[in-house]
């Protein structure tokens, strides 16, 4: 094994801070001039096509939806909720608490270590400012792929990346959107990220996997100890 692939949202974020993304949206809506309980409702029903990079950038994102909730924002209106949304989307990416350091320590180890993400534009957007940024070698987003987990040409365009098989990488997550059957479909070894700590996190997946993988823990902290097990690690 060479590489681990991540899951992002409640695996290398903390799934407390997911609470804070409908108090994001409000803050959104208000700038945009939009009822905030339309424009929550808005941005759920169009995540499959936010996440695919349908409607384009975050500006282009924000007045696609404010249409949709009938209003036509103005241009100053767009810069301020753009502006807000993207503040908005960065308290919601909060790192899990120690996830950094176990990401430099698996990097120590020789590991390569890619992200594959279902995420609208913030994060694609504003990915080179983040901390993971500096310890993640390959990022995939689905926004700027065009299509969700399970695709396969995700993992695919994630093992390519590293330089690396499929075979070679373990895949971690936290389940929904059939993650880990996509990983395991592809070749990679998947390991579940159970969150047993955060019992609200289950909440916020779209899509509860079905595929339960052979290896689970508690939180991502753990993942050393399997790995490290696996390359024998002093």
């Amino acid at each position: 094994m060479k590489a681990v692939v991540f899951d992002f949202f409640g695996t290398l974020t903390d799934p407390s801070a997911e609470s804070g993304r409908r108090a994001s949206f409000a803050a959104t809506a208000e700038a945009l001039g939009v009822p905030a309980e339309a424009f929550c409702t808005a941005m759920a029903s169009t995540f499959r096509e936010r996440a695919t990079g349908v409607f384009g950038d975050t500006r282009c994102t924000l007045r696609a939806v404010a249409q949709r909730c009938g209003v036509s924002p103005t241009s100053a209106a767009l810069d301020e909720a753009t502006a807000v949304q993207l503040a908005g989307a960065a308290a919601v990416r909060t790192p899990r608490p120690g996830v950094l350091p176990v990401l430099a320590t698996l990097r120590r180890h020789g590991l390569r270590l890619g992200l594959i993400s279902d995420c609208s534009s913030e994060l694609a957007e504003s990915w080179p400012t983040t901390p993971f940024a500096p310890l993640i070698d390959a990022a995939v987003f689905s926004w700027r792929e065009g299509c969700r987990k399970p695709d396969q040409r995700l993992y695919a365009a994630a093992a390519r990346r590293l330089g690396v098989a499929p075979q070679q990488c373990w895949y971690v997550g936290d389940g929904g959107s059939r993650e880990h059957w996509g990983a395991a479909t592809a070749g990679m070894r998947p390991i579940l990220v159970t969150n047993a700590s955060y019992p609200t996190a289950a909440a916020y997946r779209d899509d509860p996997d079905t595929h339960v993988p052979d290896l689970a823990v508690d939180e991502v902290s753990a993942v050393l100890a399997v790995v490290c097990h696996d390359l024998s690690c002093p």
